[in-house]
């Protein structure tokens, strides 16, 4: 059993930077979308992380063996892995297309909650009492931020409802994905899972795309397309990286403040370069309930944390008592 380095303020640093990169990352994608295609965007990032991760592993002699998928165990596992995450990715960013980044941001907080039901339902894990308040607490606050548009959405098939649903359905592939990833990680590394799923993911997406935009790209475009390819390989190291240190609870209770991340930064870079990036404007109420995704989603990923916290407690006090 893995056992964590226990440098909490290193943890808490790659948690953060994790968070920052996934919190921006919304916003160069909704940028880079006015000009070239989803598909073309997903390829791209998945050929530049296969080569980056390919040749790290390489260089280290660790690329993944493929003769334990002679297991069907095991090649579906891996099957459930590439197509959750290939479908997560492409479902995002079409959904992102038709959203603001701060919505889609939000909604796609889902995930970790959904992946949770899921450990629930296939590895029997039990739901504590903290982790159903905190999953009220992020399906109010996702009721509350859509609180001006809500009946819109549920009422007329807007091009903003089909956008939440693509996110919401790029959540539940994101929640298979994971769950699958957790039961593969006893043959294999989670990087070398990933640049399996990133050269699955080069050679699905790039017979589908269109370089032809790039010829035409400026400085800016190349630079923000240069940054999402980084941005998948760094943020996932440095989420896997703040878990070899931290506990993972903790890990994804820094992850939830992503989309308060995304919300701030679209304001500052609008108010910076309004011309180039247009912030969504929320009242109180979609403010209050961002936050209340926030705090839902903390709490679902600290809660067994708090019950081993009131356990030694109560040990502590018996061996008190004792003496």
């Amino acid at each position: 059993m893995h056992q964590i380095t226990g440098k909490t303020l290193v943890g808490f640093l790659l948690a953060l930077t994790t968070a920052v990169l996934w919190g921006v990352l919304p916003i160069a994608l909704k940028i880079l979308l006015e000009v070239v295609t989803a598909n073309t965007i997903t390829a791209i990032r998945f050929l530049a992380a296969a080569v980056m991760v390919g040749l790290w592993l390489g260089l280290r002699g660790k690329l993944p063996a493929l003769g334990v998928l002679k297991q069907p165990k095991l090649a579906l596992l891996l099957a459930i892995c590439i197509v959750g995450l290939l479908l997560n990715y492409i479902l995002y960013l079409t959904g992102l297309d038709r959203l603001t980044a701060e919505t889609a941001q939000t909604v796609i907080q889902l995930a970790p909650f959904l992946m949770m039901l899921g450990g629930i339902w296939i590895f029997k894990e039990r739901l504590l009492l903290w982790q159903k308040i905190g999953a009220w607490t992020l399906v109010a606050g996702l009721l509350l931020f859509f609180n001006e548009r809500l009946l819109t959405l549920l009422m007329q098939a807007s091009t903003e409802t089909f956008g939440v649903l693509l996110v919401i359905a790029a959540a539940i592939t994101w929640a298979a994905y994971a769950l699958a990833q957790k039961q593969l990680l006893v043959n294999y590394s989670s990087k070398q899972i990933m640049y399996l799923i990133y050269f699955a993911g080069a050679l699905a997406f790039l017979p589908v795309s269109d370089l032809t935009p790039l010829i035409d790209f400026s400085v800016l475009q190349w630079g923000l397309l240069v940054f999402c390819c980084l941005n998948t390989v760094v943020a996932y190291g440095a989420f896997a990286e703040a878990l070899h240190h931290w506990e993972a609870s903790k890990v994804s209770a820094v992850l939830a403040i992503t989309p308060l991340i995304t919300i701030g930064s679209a304001k500052l870079l609008a108010w910076i370069w309004p011309e180039l990036v247009q912030a969504q404007l929320l009242n109180g109420w979609s403010l209050f309930g961002a936050c209340l995704v926030v705090a839902g989603s903390a709490l679902t990923a600290l809660a067994p944390q708090f019950v081993q916290y009131r356990a030694a407690r109560k040990v502590r006090k018996l061996q008190r008592d004792v003496l």
